[in-house]
């Protein structure tokens, strides 16, 4: 396997500080990831906002951060390792 193909395996992205981003476009984001077909919130009866301000915790407490893939020009939410 030639030295980019390797390189382009490891690429994961750039993390943005979640502060930086707008308040309305991290809204947005975090509306669009908390109500994705498959997310698991369980039988709990949450509501769009108790799922917004889980995440919000979960960004401040460095439990969860913002990425943005360079290939795809895509930004996520992801679990800190």
């Amino acid at each position: 396997m030639s030295e980019n193909k390797i390189a382009d395996l490891h690429e994961e992205g750039i993390d943005v500080p979640y502060q930086q981003l707008k308040a309305e476009t991290l809204r947005q984001m975090i509306e669009e990831f908390v109500s994705r077909d498959g997310a698991d919130w369980g039988d709990i009866g949450c509501t769009l906002e108790d799922k917004v301000e889980q995440v919000l915790h979960q960004l401040r407490n460095k439990q969860v951060k913002v990425v943005f893939d360079l290939k795809a020009q895509t930004a996520n939410l992801v679990v800190c390792r």
